[in-house]
């Protein structure tokens, strides 16, 4: 008959034992992950009586670790989403044209005055110049702004392809710049993803491209594939402009090349802005929840080396007048520019609390 020692006996049913603890918060697991959700809210963003009733749940004395539960086991949302890429030409396009318009005032002598057509064909920027014996000029003096396409397959290529016809100055993306654009889109809508995705605490996520343009989403613990969408669909488009008037008309016609925006905490107040925007949340490379020096919720943000360049220039150029950062077609906030922001970083202050900061800060990355 099979002996077994005594010590044996203890560590193997110790083992067993520990293992049972081990595995016992998995028999809770929506009250156990609710608790741990609570307990890193507090840890991150600080205590509120309903994270401390959540984070009350589940005993902190007992382990509170769970098994990661794939979608055929927990359910949750499959989602299969197209990423918009004709949009980002048109944004690259509004881009370009503080560019193409100093370049071509620097030449004025040959090509007169110059103007934007506004009814352009989508993804185009059509300059009209007022002397069109200068339309030779005025091409040379855009075509210099071209840059190399910053991709492997688009060596030797440039970002824009520049034409003239008559009096008007055509530019658009090259095919080589369009691949790469849609390749840098795809790639950043899939890390913006991931993020928004792991910020919810979600637990091994399924997040891949698949075709050209198109990101597969399979996110287990979410309740549908609405609340998927609602999660990723919302995107805080932040962009940068001049400020042209300040108005409480909400009739008010703005000029050629200017927009109508509404502040975000009051109604009744209006901004007349130049259309095109300094730098937009395109540039920006990182954005974080925090609080300005009067101890209320903000957030910082960091531009690219780009963007800095650019919001530099244009805060040295235009100090003691005042922009907008515009959130959503909403103007938060419309400070006066007291010194050059040379720096590449900057903080957005308003009416925030702790968690709408947070929630603007993932929104913008």
């Amino acid at each position: 008959m099979l002996q077994i020692a005594a010590w044996k006996r203890f560590a193997i049913w110790a083992v067993c034992l520990l293992g049972l603890l081990l595995a016992f918060p998995n028999g809770f697991y929506s009250r156990v992950e609710m608790h741990n959700d609570a307990v890193a809210e507090i840890e991150a963003l600080g205590s509120t009586p309903e994270r401390e009733e959540a984070a009350a749940l589940w005993p902190s004395f007992l382990p509170s670790s769970l098994v990661n539960l794939g979608l055929d086991l927990r359910g949750g949302a499959h989602l299969l989403a197209e990423v918009q890429v004709a949009d980002v030409y048109v944004e690259r396009m509004d881009g370009y044209w503080l560019g193409v318009r100093d370049a071509l005032v620097a030449i004025r002598d040959d090509v007169g005055f110059v103007e934007r057509v506004e009814d352009a064909p989508e993804g185009e920027l059509h300059v009209r110049i007022s002397e069109p014996e200068g339309l030779p000029a005025a091409l040379t003096a855009v075509r210099a702004l071209a840059q190399p396409v910053a991709s492997l397959t688009g060596v030797g290529a440039t970002d824009i392809s520049v034409s003239g016809r008559g009096n008007t100055i055509i530019v658009t993306l090259s095919p080589e710049e369009k691949a790469a654009t849609d390749n840098r889109t795809i790639q950043q809508s899939l890390e913006i993803i991931r993020r928004r995705v792991d910020e919810v605490g979600t637990r091994e996520p399924t997040i891949q491209r698949q075709g050209a343009d198109r990101i597969l989403i399979q996110v287990p613990g979410i309740g549908s594939a609405e609340e998927l969408k609602a999660l990723i669909g919302t995107t805080a488009r932040l962009t940068f402009h001049p400020v042209i008037q300040q108005t409480t008309n909400a009739e008010a016609v703005p000029g050629p090349g200017e927009i109508l925006v509404q502040d975000l905490d009051d109604s009744s107040l209006y901004y007349i802005l130049e259309r095109t925007a300094v730098v937009t949340g395109d540039d920006l490379v990182d954005a974080q929840p925090g609080f300005d020096q009067n101890g209320l919720p903000s957030v910082t943000f960091r531009f690219n080396p780009s963007g800095a360049r650019v919001f530099g220039r244009y805060t040295t150029e235009n100090t003691g007048a005042p922009f907008a950062i515009v959130l959503d077609e909403q103007v938060i906030t419309a400070p006066r520019i007291n010194e050059p922001i040379t720096g590449g970083s900057g903080q957005i202050t308003g009416n925030f609390t702790v968690d709408s900061s947070t929630q603007l800060a993932v929104l913008l990355r």
